[in-house]
């Protein structure tokens, strides 16, 4: 994942490109290129030839970078430690304790892998072009150039990973979208936002599980919530919360006139044993009801849907998506506790930002516009990072606006 869409180089430049034609680059890393290549045949190329010592250079710098922040040793020793936990033979007697140290294992596991497979890859890709320069062979060249630009994405998504060392980053997410102002379009648009982060989850392999879903009457979503499950799901779709915005021509109105909708998005991380979220039984109400489907058709004859009210808070949250009412009522209780988690941490910011005379950014802050008509445009508010190419973000290709907005929540961090 990488900011913007970064090229290290280019085959042929033809003549009629204009200047915003060439792909823009992240600010502070130029391109390393030299402008004419003339290939052992003879062929003289209007080129963008990749300088090859200056590019592997700022790929080892940034490499080295990372490594220094993730801290290699420290990640060994505390895996040697959590090895030793998964060797007990009484370890699976706390199931729940069991799966977070499994989990945390896995996670810094991979972690140590990705880093090593990089610089393996980045020791492989110097080697390769050497050889290929010493027997003037254009075809390798072209194929380190491939790798090179697949490196550079691989490093800038790893960068972006070690940014995220907030208190909860490393958890997964609960996602709750809500249709909001523009009736119907509203709705679609909503649906729209689940099938987009849904499809970005299964684009990485993510686990995507829906607790809940309030279906409008003519299309679309009133609201839908719903889990990743994945290291750092947290950490990088929480810079999604906020409102986002669509404008098309509405398909629901039978003049075809332009329509604004709007949607939001909240995100917040999943509680965690070690929490302490304590809810007595006393201080909420469970209802049960029978699921129900679009336009509102029933789709059990069994009381399996779950709501419960935290009376205290007036926090209200439900599930239906579940076989069993068991079932139902345990991820309703999962959504209680993240949102009375998120309140309390929002409480504790409010006092702190008191004290520092600033009131903060407000959850249902305008973020994201997707603009269909009368141009095709998605732009986010905060970072400025825009495509042209609507559909694929509404197929969940959002990497690079998630990277955008973790780097851009880091200098806020930095600034205040």
């Amino acid at each position: 994942m990488s900011i913007a869409s970064t090229e290290l180089s280019e085959s042929v430049i033809c003549s009629t490109l204009s200047p915003t034609d060439v792909p823009r680059r992240r600010a502070g890393r130029p391109a390393a290129t030299r402008s004419i290549t003339t290939w052992p045949a003879g062929v003289v190329w209007a080129a963008v030839a990749t300088d090859y010592p200056v590019v592997l250079t700022e790929l080892d710098r940034s490499l080295t970078s990372i490594e220094s922040v993730l801290d290699p040793e420290s990640k060994r020793a505390e895996i040697a430690e959590l090895e030793k936990e998964v060797a007990r033979p009484d370890l699976w007697d706390d199931q729940e304790n069991a799966q977070k140290v499994t989990s945390r294992l896995s996670m810094l596991q991979g972690e140590l892998e990705r880093v090593g497979k990089l610089r393996s890859r980045l020791d492989d890709v110097q080697v390769l072009i050497e050889l290929a320069q010493s027997e003037s062979d254009s075809d390798s060249l072209a194929e380190a150039d491939q790798e090179l630009k697949s490196l550079q994405k691989a490093i800038d998504s790893l960068e972006v990973r070690t940014l995220l060392n907030g208190e909860y980053d490393q958890r997964d997410a609960l996602v709750t979208i809500r249709s909001e102002a523009g009736g119907v379009d509203a709705a679609d648009f909503a649906a729209m936002l689940l099938r987009m982060y849904l499809r970005w989850a299964e684009r990485h392999h993510y686990s995507a599980e829906v607790y809940d879903t309030s279906y409008a009457e003519e299309a679309g979503i009133k609201s839908a919530t719903f889990a990743i499950k994945a290291p750092y799901a947290y950490g990088t779709l929480s810079v999604e919360q906020g409102t986002h915005r669509l404008v098309r021509i509405s398909p629901f109105d039978n003049q075809g006139r332009r329509q604004t909708s709007f949607a939001g998005v909240e995100v917040l991380p999943v509680t965690e044993q070690a929490d302490h979220i304590d809810i007595p039984e006393g201080d909420i109400r469970v209802d049960v009801f029978r699921s129900s489907g679009p336009g509102g058709q029933s789709v059990n004859t069994t009381d399996s849907a779950v709501r419960i009210t935290h009376l205290p808070s007036g926090i209200v949250v439900s599930c239906q998506n579940e076989k069993s009412q068991l079932q139902n009522k345990a991820a309703a209780m999962q959504v209680l506790q993240a949102k009375l988690l998120e309140r309390a941490r929002q409480e504790r910011e409010a006092e702190m930002n008191a004290l520092k005379g600033d009131g903060g950014n407000s959850w249902g802050a305008q973020m994201r516009s997707y603009v269909l008509h009368p141009y095709q445009m998605v732009k986010d508010l905060r970072t400025n990072y825009e495509v042209s190419s609507p559909d694929a973000v509404f197929d969940g290709e959002i990497d690079d606006f998630l990277d955008a907005g973790v780097r851009w929540r880091r200098t806020q961090e930095v600034a205040a």
